[in-house]
């Protein structure tokens, strides 16, 4: 399969790197510390930012302490990211100026764990700090492809969350490739085992390996495209 696209736009967890035993069990601490169910905090958890997670069980009175408390607890177990298999090799094929890492972590755990990973920091990120609302929300897309100077449409996004692919088919991406089982069903262009199935070819990117076609087409059901939230 082969996409014309002129930049690819990557989730970081899950798709770049492996950070889900450290980061779960952050959350659980988090959890069992506030006496809640590490069960229900850790469902919702994936393609989130943590203040919106901890606005879900923590009054907004306590809730600036609580999401510091979480940033804090991720924070101290980032050097135990690994990177995912095909990462280095497609994110090292990509210019710099056709790249970008759009997280819902914030930015010090973002670029503690691409130095976990040994996975080079690109001229563009987006994260939690960037947006005002964070995926499912298509915001965090849309910046990083205005930063990049290209139309969300002239974009491929690699999700591997249904919160992160979410946000990028709201975002009416170009194409939208789902990462990993956990990205079936979910309505992306194509999903992929690993990243070892996608090579840049300098024009666009050509899929080798799928585990999922989808049916979305370019010409139905995009729409316009998205606004950013105020």
């Amino acid at each position: 399969m082969l996409f014309k696209v002129a930049a690819l736009l990557f989730d970081n967890d899950g798709v770049l790197v492996d950070s889900k035993a450290a980061g779960e069990a952050a959350w659980s601490e988090w959890a069992v510390s506030r006496e809640l169910e590490p069960e229900d905090v850790l469902t919702g958890i994936h393609g989130r930012r943590s203040v919106e997670t901890v606005a879900l069980y923590i009054p907004a009175d306590q809730a600036a302490a609580a999401t510091a408390h979480i940033n804090a607890l991720e924070l101290e177990s980032a050097g135990q990211t690994r990177p995912l298999a095909g990462a280095a090799e497609l994110f090292g094929q990509v210019p710099d100026d056709a790249r970008a890492v759009v997280t819902s972590a914030p930015r010090a755990l973002l670029l503690a764990r691409l130095a976990a990973a040994g996975l080079p920091v690109p001229s563009i990120i987006v994260t939690s700090e960037d947006v005002n609302a964070g995926k499912p929300a298509p915001d965090p897309y849309l910046v990083a492809a205005e930063r990049l100077g290209r139309d969300i449409g002239q974009c491929a996004i690699f999700e591997d969350s249904p919160n992160g692919i979410a946000a990028a088919l709201a975002a009416c991406a170009g194409t939208v490739i789902g990462v990993g089982r956990s990205a079936l069903g979910q309505g992306c262009d194509v999903v992929i085992p690993d990243l070892r199935a996608a090579r840049w070819t300098g024009e666009g990117l050509e899929i080798s390996r799928e585990i999922e076609r989808g049916s979305r087409r370019r010409d139905e059901g995009m729409g316009p495209r998205a606004p950013l939230a105020q």
